[in-house]
């Protein structure tokens, strides 16, 4: 790799925010699979991950998915799933019992799942 190729690319991976490095990952989950169901509050299919606020009887969830681009092949696209929807998921909750946070695996909504991390093992099958 020639030497300007090695200091652009050094540069760009300085310019990527901590917070940004910070949310990725699995580590503020659970271990074990769970399920959480709920309906709809917001949806939001930008970066870094799709994103939907989901309210049942326990309070209002933030629910991450996977990055824009897999959501998408997934099939997980904008108009899929609106507010007032009912949507179940499977995936990890948050490790502290008071966030209500959640890292979802596969979302079912209206009589459809979307695995939106098909490379990971999962031990539970969507509810459907």
């Amino acid at each position: 790799m020639n030497r300007v190729r090695k200091m652009a690319l050094a540069l760009a991976a300085l310019t990527v925010p901590t917070a940004a490095l910070a949310h990725h990952g699995w580590s503020w989950t659970e271990d074990e699979e769970s399920r959480l169901s709920g309906t709809i509050v917001t949806v939001h299919y930008g970066n870094p991950h799709a994103h939907l606020t989901v309210r049942n009887s326990q309070g209002v969830w933030e629910v991450d998915l996977a990055p824009p681009s897999a959501t998408s092949r997934a099939g997980f696209v904008e108009g899929v799933a609106k507010p007032g929807d009912s949507a179940s998921f499977t995936g990890h909750r948050a490790r502290d019992p008071k966030t209500f946070g959640f890292k979802a695996e596969t979302i079912t909504v209206n009589g459809k799942t979307y695995d939106v991390y098909p490379r990971r093992a999962k031990t539970l099958k969507p509810a459907g």
